[in-house]
């Protein structure tokens, strides 16, 4: 469990991470704060507000990596 809030920094790493290894289309970290992240191609852009939400969402595409590579797939 976290003792610490997420951070603006720890988001960017985070997406930086899964984008190089291709687990995300595209990020964009906005000036004023926010990311803007598609996970494929066809996907439409989410908008990730804040950082305790955008960990969450991290969470849950790392999730859905490693049952991926569970299963054979990515």
């Amino acid at each position: 469990m976290r003792t610490k809030p997420a951070t603006a920094a720890e988001v960017d790493a985070w997406l930086t991470v899964l984008h190089r290894r291709g687990h995300l289309h595209d990020v964009q970290a906005r000036p004023d704060g926010t990311w803007t992240v598609q996970e494929r191609p066809a996907d439409a852009p989410w908008t990730l507000h804040h950082p305790v939400l955008a960990m969450d969402w991290i969470a849950q595409v790392v999730h859905r990596a490693r049952a991926g590579q569970r299963n054979g797939r990515r």
